[in-house]
């Protein structure tokens, strides 16, 4: 079973912006895509918000037992290294 989680937002703009996150080799990796686009982008260096609204579900879900405590572990991680807590 992969390790994913999705959300979506609306941009400035009212757009539709739908992120995925996948747990692969110890390390999240981000991807997004606007409503109008076919292919997914692949950020090698995340966005410091997708990254935070990573954590908060992986918090939540953890809370409620759906995700594991070294999986919000990883994106506390990750964060500090983007350079922020």
């Amino acid at each position: 079973m992969r390790n994913l989680h999705a959300w979506t937002h609306r941009t400035a703009e009212g757009e539709k912006r739908e992120v995925r996150a996948v747990k692969n080799r110890g390390r999240w990796r981000l991807q997004s895509k606007l409503q109008h686009e076919a292919e997914w982008t692949y950020h090698e260096v995340p966005v410091l918000s997708d990254l935070q609204e990573l954590r908060e579900i992986l918090w939540r879900k953890y809370q409620r037992r759906r995700a594991a405590h070294e999986d919000v572990l990883l994106a506390d991680k990750m964060l500090a290294e983007s350079g922020s807590s």
